[in-house]
């Protein structure tokens, strides 16, 4: 079990460091935001809204760490019980998406974004969750 827990930690961290990177310094890149089949961007996230993602990431790497007993995040076992399956909840829903732009259900597929949600993001979203369920049920 702790080679999964290590691992989810890992990965929620990095993905932390990146949407901090981009709140800080700017994406320079929009693949990472859904977008209209004509290439434009469905929203465009300001820094506050990235902060908030990477700070979310940051809460789900203590929650996941403390829950698998890799660090001492002096939150109680039950509050920590709870977090990490609010994190598998999350990214579930992630995996699935909204039906339209992300997720395995989206209709527009054409877009830079679609294809690297389909290769990566979504995979890894399903990745995510499952990792967090067998923490949670650890």
């Amino acid at each position: 079990m702790h080679p999964i827990a290590v691992g989810l930690t890992l990965v929620l961290l990095s993905l932390a460091a990146v949407h901090l990177y981009w709140a800080t310094r700017g994406a320079g890149t929009t693949v990472g935001i859904p977008s209209h089949p004509d290439g434009t961007p469905i929203f465009r996230p300001g820094r506050v809204a990235t902060f908030g993602v990477a700070v979310g990431l940051g809460v789900a790497a203590l929650l996941v760490a403390g829950r698998a007993g890799l660090a001492d995040v002096g939150i109680s076992p039950v509050v920590l019980h709870v977090g990490v399956w609010g994190v598998a909840v999350a990214f579930m829903l992630r995996t699935v998406g909204e039906f339209r732009y992300v997720g395995l259900f989206k209709r527009v597929r054409g877009t830079p974004f679609a294809r690297w949600d389909t290769r990566l993001f979504t995979p890894l979203c399903a990745a995510i969750a499952t990792a967090a369920v067998v923490v949670a049920c650890s």
